[in-house]
């Protein structure tokens, strides 16, 4: 299908809300399915790897898929820099990702770590926070 779907559960401001993730894994075979799969979505995230420079390369189709499909520019995307655990082998600089987030008007940049957890729940959080926020739930 070429797409991962995740449901999480979470309480936020004494709200309790489910949360849809949809995971893309980035394979170019199965970019066309973004847009169709991205109608409807409430937030995004931009993920990359921190030690494979090419995966910032699709950053600009992914935002027009994303953007398109949505129709709405206040749709809280954050960008997101995956394998923070491997410093040693890290290819792009926080400083430089942090221009790519003011670049694309992402809300917000987030170092992490699916390996150690560093910061995968304040991705989650931050992301249903403005979300929450972007349709006056909070």
């Amino acid at each position: 299908m070429g797409a991962s779907i995740f449901v999480k559960f979470l309480e936020v401001e004494g709200k309790r809300i489910s949360l849809q993730i949809w995971d893309f894994g980035g394979e170019e075979q199965f970019r066309f399915l973004l847009p169709s799969y991205a109608i409807g979505s409430s937030g995004g995230i931009y993920m990359f790897d921190l030690t494979r420079f090419a995966t910032l390369g699709a950053i600009d189709q992914w935002l027009g898929f994303f953007r398109e499909a949505t129709q709405n520019e206040d749709i809280p995307i954050i960008m997101v820099g995956g394998k923070s655990d491997l410093v040693e082998k890290r290819s792009i600089s926080r400083k430089d990702a942090i221009q790519l987030t003011k670049q694309h008007n992402f809300y917000d940049y987030v170092e992490c770590s699916s390996k150690s957890g560093d910061n995968v729940d304040k991705i989650i959080d931050y992301l249903s926070r403005e979300m929450m926020k972007n349709v006056g739930l909070i």
